[in-house]
Formats: C-alpha cells, structure tokens, sequence
C-alpha cells in the first residue's frame, strides 16, 4: 500500500446536497421546501411560535444563575492514578505535578488547574501537587504514605 493509494472506506463520506443549484441537481427552483407558506421562507422557528399564544419558552420562569467569573477544574480520581502507575504511564516514585498528569494523558488539559477526588483506592505513596483535593482524598493518600500540597493553599496562607 502506497501514500496515494489510501481512500475512505466506501459510504464513509458523502457529498453534501447542493439545493437550488438548477433544475440538473434535482433540488433546483424551490430548493425543497415546496410552494409557499412558512416553511418555505427563511427565518422560521416552528418550534417556538404558538400562533399567537404566549410561547412556552416565555411562560416558563427564569431559573438559576451562572456566575461569569466561576473556575472550571479538571477532576482526577486516586484510582485513576494508580491505574496508571500500574500501567507504566506514570512514575511512581517522582513528585506527580499538573504538568505530569497532562504529559502522561491521564489529564487532557488543566484548565484552571487540577482537582483530586477520593475515588477508588491508592496504594503509591506519592507527592501530589494539584490545584485542589478533596478531604478525603488527603487522607487516602496520606494513609497511602505520601503527602499532597495545594499551591494555591499556601499562597493564601502566607
């Protein structure tokens, strides 16, 4: 198998429907959409006119609130972790930064950093640093024999 000879499997891709392109494409003229009426003009929102009546969207209440400023993390469970460290992906000798993690795959990006949570079990004694953790995940990684520090804590303590 050559370079030039590689295709797409066949019905993998299809051509996009070209409308209103002439009579020859067999969706020329009216495009499809028929004679008339609102269907056939642009701008319409079937779902959301009632013919008159007040639309649902608009007799429903306003619920909740999203703040603008709010942090998103990246979430990492212990077992997660020690899965990888079964797996040879991580070295579980050597302090596990945020870099680490997204180096080694098991985070794909940190976002506003990186959050640890207590799920599944470690055995690794390890020295964590992450953004965030979870009470209990300080203690299931402390009763493992290793320590986790949170950067931004001791900034704040200082």
């Amino acid at each position: 198998m050559k370079l030039h000879e590689i295709r797409d499997n066949e019905g993998a891709n299809r051509t996009k429907k070209r409308v209103a392109r002439g009579p020859g494409s067999g969706k020329g003229k009216m495009a499809g959409r028929g004679i008339k009426g609102q269907k056939s003009r642009s701008g319409v929102a079937l779902g959301g006119y009632e013919g008159g009546q007040m639309p649902l969207y608009r007799r429903l209440p306003k619920r909740g609130f999203t703040a603008p400023n709010a942090k998103s993390f990246a979430v990492v469970n212990l077992g997660q972790i020690q899965g990888f460290i079964d797996a040879g992906k991580i070295d579980g000798k050597a302090e596990l930064t945020e870099d680490a993690l997204v180096a080694s795959g098991l985070v794909r990006r940190k976002l506003d950093g990186i959050r640890l949570l207590a799920k599944g079990e470690l055995k690794a004694g390890l020295t964590i640093v992450v953004t965030g953790a979870s009470k209990a995940a300080v203690e299931a990684v402390e009763k493992a024999g290793g320590k986790v520090s949170l950067p931004a804590q001791a900034a704040a303590a200082e």
